[in-house]
């Protein structure tokens, strides 16, 4: 019986850690502000290293309702209201943009938000082989949200249009 409460108990404890994909993040993950074009708050970027990847977890409001491309951008700078100083997207191993693009992709192409009808979101994305060393260089970088969907393709940055939000992920 002992035995079985101790099981139970190293699961519980290890709930947290595991309940990533349910909202929570791990205790030693980055927080970085998510920003508007307006230069409000928008909520929160929180970054932890998972093995061979970098998990983001994007926690926001305010935003229009619907499919939004985002990506990391080769620099960290966030000035409003256009985020150009962040940069074009995090591609150090020169490809070209797209999920699905034969050429592709960018080391920072992530796969489409979805914001619900209220302007909330609030979803994990995983850039596999990343960690915030590699994304963290000298000029660090940014993640971008853009105002359409990003249709996984199209060079340079998918079709996803103007840059809505922004956060720097380093320092």
């Amino acid at each position: 019986m002992q035995r079985r409460i101790a099981a139970l108990a190293l699961v519980l404890l290890a709930a947290p850690i595991a309940g990533c994909a349910t909202g929570s993040d791990p205790p030693y993950a980055r927080q970085f502000a998510l920003v508007g074009a307006g230069g409000q708050s928008l909520g929160t970027v929180s970054a932890w290293e998972t093995a061979g990847a970098l998990s983001l977890r994007v926690q926001a409001t305010g935003l229009a309702h619907g499919l939004h491309g985002i990506h990391v951008h080769g620099v960290g700078r966030c000035d409003a209201p256009q985020f150009t100083t962040a940069g074009d997207h995090w591609n150090p191993t020169v490809r070209e943009h797209g999920l699905n693009s034969p050429k592709g992709p960018h080391a920072g192409d992530l796969p489409n938000i979805s914001v619900a009808a209220n302007g909330v979101v609030n979803e994990t994305l995983v850039l596999s082989g990343a960690s915030l060393a590699s994304i963290a260089d000298a000029d660090g970088s940014a993640l971008v949200i853009h105002a359409a969907a990003d249709d996984h393709v199209t060079n340079p940055s998918g079709n996803s249009g103007s840059r809505i939000a922004c956060a720097i992920l380093s320092g």
